[in-house]
């Protein structure tokens, strides 16, 4: 378990008031200013709401294993679990965390609350606040709790984004390459021997054959496209035998 903790910020006559609630990982809960805890780490915290399974259920919830944090991370839907995947997949993304706050506030009548998805944080130290829902699916008591949130995020010097659903042939290839970022499917034979052979752009399955057996020599290649050790086309077409595989910058997990 975790710290929940709340945190107050004051803005002007015209601003709302900010209370967060979160839990860390010491299973503590806290309370005090936003402006206090703005370089917390959220994306070690607990989600502050548990992730549950009900049969019949619209909503698809679940864990998945991301290898940038080499743990699992909750997610409420399969457009929640999509996001996860990207986010494991950009090499700028070192943290996150799902469900990792409270954000607290009175509209003007009643006391409101909004839990986003999920924090993120970034290899230069920065942070991304994300929510996940469909463009289609935003009545406008979201759109609202989604702009306050943007507004507390700016305060705190966090960056804020609602992203909806993915690009299809990305999310699809993406999602496929996700099947082979385990370490155990690299082999550091294969994978020079890759590196070497598509030093200059080559079909991936030739590519994959020259190197050695396809059973061997696939799942590596796939590894390394994830890794970013290895590039392609993962926007403009589905992955297929003739996608032109090159070098690719290397970018460790």
């Amino acid at each position: 378990m975790a710290v929940a903790t709340e945190a107050v910020f004051f803005g002007s006559e015209t601003e709302p008031r900010f209370e967060v609630a979160f839990v860390d990982g010491t299973g503590k809960r806290q309370r005090r200013s936003l402006r206090s805890c703005v370089t917390e780490r959220f994306e070690d915290v607990q989600p502050v709401r548990p992730f549950r399974w009900s049969r019949g259920d619209r909503h698809f919830s679940g864990w998945y294993w991301a290898v940038t944090v080499d743990r699992h991370v909750g997610y409420e839907s399969w457009l929640e679990r999509d996001r996860l995947i990207l986010l494991d997949f950009d090499p700028l993304v070192t943290g996150m965390a799902s469900q990792p706050f409270w954000l607290h506030w009175h509209d003007g009548e009643r006391e409101r609350r909004h839990a986003p998805d999920y924090f993120v944080r970034r290899q230069d130290g920065s942070a991304l606040v994300v929510d996940v829902r469909a463009d289609e699916r935003i009545e406008p008591k979201d759109a609202a709790a989604f702009e306050v949130t943007r507004g507390a995020c700016a305060r705190a010097g966090w960056e804020f984004e609602r992203v909806g659903t993915p690009a299809p042939v990305l999310m699809a290839n993406v999602r496929w390459l996700s099947r082979y970022r385990h370490s155990r499917c690299f082999r550091e034979d294969i994978a020079t021997a890759l590196r070497s052979m598509f030093a200059l752009p080559c079909p991936l399955l030739e590519g994959a054959r020259l190197v050695g057996e396809t059973l061997v020599t696939l799942p590596v290649l796939f590894h390394l496209l994830w890794r970013h050790e290895l590039a392609a086309d993962l926007s403009g077409h589905l992955l297929g035998p003739a996608t032109q595989v090159r070098s690719g910058p290397a970018v460790g997990r």
